[in-house]
């Protein structure tokens, strides 16, 4: 994995306009992202274009180097590159027999070579995870892509004809006149929407966010983004049995082919059904070359003194995780966060994100991310089944099935809880997330032949995959990334969201069993108990120390005059919410972020308005 950024003005010439200022650029845009590819970085500057590249290095160590630049006769393409691209080798023997030449063994030169022979529309090909940058010297022309889910993040804006991209957010304010800017619609993605944000907005001002399964192609006189892949709906034809086999196929396939490194892979196990999966086939690929899995779980310091037993968290991982590491015979690691770590990690995740984000539900994971790093750079997680195969309790409330709002956050009334009526007043927030829920029920794929109740189970499973998933998936991409660990998400497969999004409810679902297609389709993989085991999600400290914690940080941030979010909390109700019993608050964001996490959120918003001393407007 790696960081990527650049810029690009068809009516400039950057080598006869002070070249060394414009290198220094692109190496400050490398500098800024440097913790996302930490092991080498490149730059490129020619005529209007300038690349650079910092990188992780996990397939080609020895010649993987990026920008990677390529001639034939008078024609000069370069390309920048982060991701994985997991058919390489069978793109790279189509392309061999076409009469490519190759000079590496990266996939990097699989993309820049198929796209120099079949131009842009060759991106439908790749299988994997992927933001890129393909620069043709000849045509005048640069293209940007994105995976067809956003795996990868990929972020651009325009100023004075120039169009700036980076890997991350950050990579844009390298650039000399692009500033950090936040107007009513930004406030609005922070307190409407957070830590969810509009799939192709970048909540600063001018900031745009590619979207998935696009590309956006700039030349003189010429600015066009397309897209090259959509989800659609399809009659499903198949029977359970072959349905599950189906299923069956493509999950353990995904996962097979995203064990592609030349480096160890580990992965991510929690004990649940879909982290189980993912190690179940690494462990058994891996026993079969002699080689021995690492895995890791995560959990909070003394936990088992204050968890409680409730209907979303049923029970603790530990015995599950213990269990499953003996079964698939994996080098197991138990890793645990204390209320110190994960209250500072409230920063380092803002930094990683460059913006506020899920609060200690994404530092705790920086944090877990920042230990398995030191044993192994690549992961593979089970992230993205309970959206894929209905999971979350709301693809199984009545109450879900008749509320025109976003699922995981149907109410503004706990977003606006310690906010100052002034700004209430002065945002139209409910009419903001509201117009961006009706935007993507709109955008959903059905059939005419749905019935009323299966129309709507689309409409929540793609609302699912297009902001639940996704602020998931960014969460996965900032916290590894930030380490230096590369997180694959085999479960994020196209082909099983094409292919799951099409079944009918009573096959993802039978019996009522949540998430049951994945589990008949793990049935050889698993022990019945992991196979069976009830849902229980990303593990959140109960300890009452560190919502104390919270509380007295809060409050220190209220009382210093300097605290740019003085002026947007009110600070009667912060008090009044802090004498609040621990279980006050509603869940403002799924069950996981509810009162504690609020003041979280809260903290990150007034770090990120200060260290990125962004201007309101």
């Amino acid at each position: 994995m790696c960081g990527i950024a650049g810029f690009f003005n068809p009516y400039t010439d950057y080598t006869k306009e002070d070249a060394p200022r414009w290198r220094n650029i692109l190496e400050e845009m490398n500098r800024v992202q440097k913790r996302r590819g930490p092991d080498d970085e490149g730059i490129y500057l020619k005529s209007t274009c300038g690349l650079a590249h910092v990188r992780l290095e996990i397939i080609d160590l020895l010649t993987g180097q990026q920008p990677m630049v390529r001639r034939e006769g008078n024609r000069e393409c370069a390309i920048v590159f982060n991701g994985e691209i997991y058919n390489m080798k069978e793109l790279k023997k189509e392309l061999l027999l076409e009469g490519a030449s190759f000079y590496t063994t990266s996939d990097t030169e699989v993309i820049l070579l198929g796209c120099m022979l079949h131009g842009k529309e060759y991106i439908k090909k790749l299988n994997g995870i992927f933001a890129i940058a393909f620069w043709d010297q000849a045509a005048g022309e640069l293209h940007l892509f994105r995976d067809r889910l956003g795996v990868k993040p990929l972020f651009y804006t325009m100023t004075e004809k120039t169009l700036v991209f980076a890997s991350e957010i950050k990579g844009l304010f390298a650039y000399p006149t692009v500033r950090p800017m936040l107007d009513k619609d930004g406030l609005c993605e922070i307190f409407a929407l957070g830590p969810a944000k509009s799939y192709g907005k970048g909540v600063f001002k001018n900031v745009i966010e590619v979207l998935p399964g696009h590309w956006v192609t700039y030349r003189r006189d010429f600015f066009q983004t397309n897209a090259y892949w959509r989800l659609e709906s399809r009659p499903h034809e198949d029977s359970m049995d072959t349905t599950i086999e189906k299923t069956a196929y493509l999950v353990e396939d995904a996962v097979k082919k995203q064990m592609l490194s030349d480096i160890p892979i580990s992965t991510f196990l929690s004990g649940g059904i879909d982290s189980s999966l993912v190690t179940a086939v690494c462990a058994k690929e891996l026993k079969k070359q002699g080689k021995l899995l690492n895995t890791f779980s995560f959990d909070f310091c003394d936990n088992n003194r204050y968890f409680r037993s409730n209907s979303f968290q049923p029970s603790q991982d530990r015995p599950y995780v213990e269990q499953m590491a003996a079964f698939a015979g994996t080098n197991h690691r138990f890793l645990e966060c204390g209320n110190e770590e994960q209250l500072e990690c409230l920063y380092k995740a803002v930094d990683a994100r460059d913006l506020p984000c899920m609060a200690d539900v994404e530092s705790s994971m920086l944090y877990f991310c920042s230990k398995v790093t030191h044993y192994n750079k690549v992961t593979l997680t089970g992230e993205c089944a309970d959206e894929i195969f209905g999971g979350y309790p709301w693809f199984h409330s009545p109450d879900a099935f008749r509320t025109n709002a976003f699922p995981w956050s149907k109410s503004m009334e706990p977003r606006q809880a310690l906010l100052r009526d002034s700004l209430i007043q002065n945002l139209p927030m409910e009419e903001y997330a509201r117009s961006a829920y009706e935007k993507t029920i709109r955008e959903t794929p059905v059939l005419s032949e749905d019935s009323p109740e299966e129309k709507r189970r689309r409409e929540i499973a793609y609302l699912n995959l297009r902001w639940f998933m996704a602020t998931l998936l960014d969460r996965m991409d900032r916290t590894s990334m930030y380490n230096g660990l590369e997180a694959r998400v085999p479960l994020a497969d196209h082909r099983i969201v094409e292919y799951v999004f099409n079944v009918p409810w009573h096959m993802k679902c039978p019996d009522g069993i949540v998430k049951g297609l994945l589990r008949h389709a793990g049935a050889n993989l698993l022990p019945e108990e992991i196979l069976w085991r009830r849902k229980s999600p990303y593990p959140k400290t109960y300890d009452p120390a560190y919502e104390q914690m919270l509380g007295r940080r809060l409050k220190e941030v209220l009382s210093d005059a300097s605290s740019p979010v003085r002026t947007l909390l009110d600070d009667k109700k912060v008090h009044a919410f802090l004498e609040s019993p621990s279980d006050y608050g509603k869940p403002w964001y799924g069950q996981l972020m509810a009162g504690p996490q609020m003041m979280a959120y809260m903290l990150q918003v007034n770090y990120w308005l200060k260290a990125y001393h962004i201007e309101i407007l």
